[in-house]
């Protein structure tokens, strides 16, 4: 297997979207960077906010698309290119509708679900097998409401579903990192 060398979670920037079910991906690598001690910058040369550690005597990078949703592939591309980054060692932190609040799946390549960050990256790095952790957020029943579904708040039963199975994906980020996604994938999907 290979080990993740750029983690990227998905959001919008700015305070009003904050706290709507598009930015789980934010939520997630939020949290990961607080549990690192890590302060992210603004890096304008990637679209973004940026931080970088070591795990494991390895180099990661931690991304936060700045360009709004649609144009997320900007961001993970430029910073990509810049490190000689396979696709394959890239994960993406994502709000996946398909799942229930509360769900969180780790995946490779496929499609992307109507998700335009997702298409997004896929158009600009030019594959789809990157990794992905999928945040679930729940799907409103019908196509047309999906955006002011995802662009609003999560009821508070659900922002709890979330939160919780965010704390409980956490500990496996290192596992993915490394390389071990399938023994991650056992472990979290059984979680």
């Amino acid at each position: 297997m290979t080990a993740i060398r750029l983690i990227a979670g998905l959001g919008n920037p700015g305070r009003e979207y904050a706290a709507t079910r598009h930015n789980a991906g934010f939520w997630w690598i939020d949290e990961f960077a607080r549990l690192q001690n890590l302060n992210f910058n603004n890096e304008p040369k990637f679209f973004g906010l940026a931080a970088r550690t070591q795990l494991n005597g390895q180099e990661i990078h931690l991304l936060k698309p700045q360009t709004f949703m649609n144009l997320s592939g900007r961001a993970v591309g430029a910073l990509a290119q810049f490190y000689k980054i396979s696709p394959n060692e890239i994960l993406v932190v994502h709000d996946e509708l398909d799942l229930s609040p509360g769900v969180v799946r780790l995946k490779t390549g496929g499609g992307h679900g109507g998700h335009n960050g997702l298409k997004d990256i896929m158009a600009q790095l030019g594959s789809r097998d990157f990794w992905r952790l999928r945040v679930g957020v729940g799907h409103p029943g019908e196509r047309s409401e999906v955006v002011a579904y995802v662009l609003n708040e999560p009821r508070r039963e659900e922002l709890a579903l979330i939160d919780a199975a965010l704390q409980r994906s956490l500990p496996f980020a290192p596992l993915i990192i490394e390389g071990k996604q399938e023994a991650a994938m056992l472990k979290l999907h059984s979680a």
